[in-house]
């Protein structure tokens, strides 16, 4: 159903005589808010990072970062989850055991192309892995936290029934591993995060994904499924200083983040795994928010929701012809519309300023041109 994307090559953005990124320089593409992410000095390469992954039938693993081709800074990790890593539809139609694991990793890992970060992550990645099971499914979690950790970790699944969503059954120093086991009794699409206080840190240091929940009889089925989270950072630097930047506990009590980010870092959905399409196809983008902080007002420039789970409920009629869904931190959505006219589509959170804060991602859909649709004209 899914496969696999490309990378684009990073395009290039002015820095002024201190080395910071303008501002000005990231709004740019055909719709006017597109995101460049900043010049890469390094010769292009291939990354060598592997990161451990869940290899449940409930989860999609992340698979090595060597096999990732675009330009990287002296060999830092990539954190950013390809949009595509998503288990397959599940076409049983019985309840089963499904198993996920977990590994808490912490890391440092490019922000943008100058800038790096020490993320907190499920399995090397932001978002962490996407989970799937069935309604009726019994979920066995576990989930270590790595060796090296310097902090203590867990999991909260809004998918559970049970106190703290299993938050402090799987609360593990470095080096432990817990778990725990639930029944998926509600089916709908939910956010996971880390819940060790203080917990608004862990969640903007990365740790954050999904967990979708089929129904009985499954989802209808689309052509290309996409899996986005938006998260936001905060650090003591401004936005677009160059080097390892440290986090910013102030700012994020003050609710006054740096970056705003698509699948972890700036760039992660525009110059590394834009979404791709071909005309004619129905497309369907499980977006969740992460936060910690703020309410995403999705929107994707240039298309027409045909189908909206709102609040990612399964199980109520979804929204028709909607333009933007508004996603609260701790929520999620899935969203439905056919591609129609190829081109490049931007994924942004409709508070537009935040696309200068690094928030923004493509969808580059490629087929015949359909005019009765929509053509422009050369006057």
């Amino acid at each position: 159903m899914t496969k696999n994307m490309d990378a684009v090559p990073p395009a290039d953005v002015s820095a002024d005589e201190t080395g910071k990124v303008s501002r000005r320089s990231l709004l740019m593409g055909s719709a006017g808010v597109a995101l460049a992410s900043a010049a890469l000095s390094a010769t292009p390469a291939l990354a060598n990072h592997d990161h451990p992954v869940a290899h449940s039938s409930g989860v999609s693993p992340s698979g090595s970062l060597s096999s990732r081709i675009y330009a990287v800074v002296d060999g830092v990790a990539d954190i950013a989850r390809m949009p595509t890593d998503i288990p397959p539809p599940i076409a049983r139609r019985e309840p089963e055991t499904v198993s996920v694991e977990l590994e808490t990793i912490e890391l440092e890992a490019r922000l943008d192309g100058r800038t790096t970060f020490r993320y907190w992550t499920f399995n090397g990645t932001v978002p962490g892995p996407f989970v799937r099971v069935r309604v009726g499914d019994t979920v066995e979690v576990s989930l270590k936290n790595a060796d090296d950790s310097s902090m203590m970790h867990n999991v909260d699944f809004h998918a559970v029934t049970g106190p703290g969503g299993g938050a402090e059954a799987t609360s593990a120093a470095p080096g432990e591993t817990k778990g725990f086991t639930f029944k998926a009794l509600n089916p709908g699409l939910y956010v996971y995060h880390c819940a060790v206080p203080p917990v608004a840190m862990h969640i903007a240091n990365g740790m954050y994904g999904l967990i979708l929940v089929e129904p009985e009889d499954g989802l209808p089925p689309v052509d290309r499924e996409f899996y986005v989270m938006q998260g936001e950072i905060y650090t003591e630097e401004e936005f677009g200083s160059s080097g390892l930047l440290t986090e910013s506990y102030e700012k994020l009590l003050n609710e006054r983040p740096e970056y705003f980010v698509l699948n972890g870092h700036v760039g992660a959905l525009t110059d590394h795994y834009p979404l791709k399409a071909n005309v004619g196809e129905t497309v369907r983008i499980y977006f969740g928010v992460g936060g910690p902080n703020f309410t995403s007002s999705f929107h994707v420039i240039g298309e027409i929701f045909d189908k909206v789970y709102q609040l990612g409920s399964v199980t109520s009629p979804p929204l028709t012809d909607v333009q933007t869904v508004s996603v609260p931190a701790g929520g999620a959505t899935i969203v439905e519309f056919k591609v129609e006219v190829p081109g490049r589509y931007v994924l942004v959170d409709h508070a537009l300023s935040r696309v200068e804060r690094g928030l923004a991602g493509f969808l580059i859909v490629e087929g015949d041109e359909n005019p009765e649709i929509f053509n422009a004209h050369d006057h």
